[in-house]
């Protein structure tokens, strides 16, 4: 089977259920909606690392490795609906999120099942994707590799998503090492490490090379991170799907605003932190005063720096041209990467 037909087997229930018909058929309708779309990222990330990281003489089935791709894509599914919840957002990828597709299906229930919708979709599809890495059909052992690393993976993730909540309703800033920390955990864990080490893992790569390929991946997610933080501000809504101003409204702590906290500028930015009113011309004013205030560029430089370090340590690899090349462009630019590989 394709990666397609993988995700769509492992997303369809099982034959015979009975009970609450237009309950369950909501719930297939947006664990469908919240798998389409997209570029595939993780999936190429993955097949990409395996590709090149494997055991010289291992040949391992493609419905294994499309089945734990399919299940790679599936936590990212998984992922984008809970934080489409947790951030109130309506809309992904420029049209409606799981969390508002329940809420326009029936208006007259309200927020309360927009979210319980959200929750139990994404919930699904994290069921889906363990069954699919518990299922890929690969050695016992390879098998235990990969579900410990998702794992551990989600428990970096949940810490990751918790802090990121958390700095946002506290009325202190964090310092810049615990939001570059949220970076990290959040999103590098998940859609960079994750798929990296799996490919590795599933390839039966050296040790030191799972090892390294990870870190590779931490130092690509905290450089693409912190480059959707710029977009998140500077970014428009019809480029990003979103909107541009959400970041601010929610109040996110990013190592953006964090750098911005410590300079003179900051009388500027503060007041529109955490303002849900925030429109067009305030938003301006706090683009400007964080460009002003040299916060950009010292993002900018941050990205620099990540993609440095990926770069030295994906050519003993192999992996530099087929991974961080394609992902960056010119020397202070980390772009989105083209449309066949892209992260949404």
């Amino acid at each position: 089977m394709s990666l397609q037909e993988q995700i769509d087997d492992l997303i369809t229930p099982a034959a015979g259920l009975g009970g609450l018909s237009a309950d369950r058929a909501m719930l297939t309708l947006a664990l469908r909606l919240g798998t389409e779309g997209g570029k595939r990222f993780r999936p190429w990330l993955f097949t990409t690392v395996h590709d090149r990281l494997r055991r010289p003489g291992l040949a391992p089935r493609a419905d294994t490795v499309d089945r734990v791709a399919a299940a790679l894509e599936l936590v990212h599914t998984a992922f984008v609906i809970h934080d489409d919840v947790i951030d109130n957002d309506d809309m992904r990828r420029g049209r409606t999120s799981v969390p508002g597709l329940f809420g326009a299906s029936d208006p007259a229930l309200g927020s309360n099942y927009s979210r319980a919708g959200g929750i139990l979709t994404g919930d699904l599809a994290l069921v889906a994707a363990v069954r699919g890495l518990a299922t890929c059909g690969a050695t016992g052992s390879v098998t235990d590799a990969l579900l410990e690393l998702l794992d551990a993976t989600m428990h970096d993730s949940a810490a990751g998503e918790l802090g990121d909540v958390r700095m946002a309703l506290d009325d202190q800033l964090p310092g810049l090492a615990e939001a570059l920390a949220v970076t990290e955990l959040k999103t590098a864990a998940y859609s960079f490490v994750l798929p990296m080490q799996a490919g590795a893992i599933l390839g039966e790569a050296e040790p030191g090379a799972i090892a390294q390929v990870g870190e590779v991946g931490r130092m690509l997610g905290n450089a693409f991170q912190l480059r959707d933080d710029l977009l998140g501000t500077f970014g428009d809504e019809a480029t990003i799907g979103k909107d541009p101003l959400g970041d601010l409204r929610e109040g996110k702590r990013t190592p953006l605003i964090v750098h911005a906290s410590r300079t003179r500028h900051w009388w500027r930015i503060e007041p529109h932190l955490g303002d849900s009113t925030i429109g067009p011309t305030e938003g301006e004013r706090v683009r400007r005063a964080l460009l002003e205030a040299g916060s950009v560029d010292f993002i900018e430089g941050l990205i620099d720096e990540y993609v440095r370090r990926a770069r030295t340590l994906a050519e003993p690899l192999g992996l530099d041209a087929c991974i961080v090349d394609r992902l960056s462009i010119g020397g202070r630019t980390l772009a989105q990467p083209a449309d066949d590989v892209g992260v949404a």
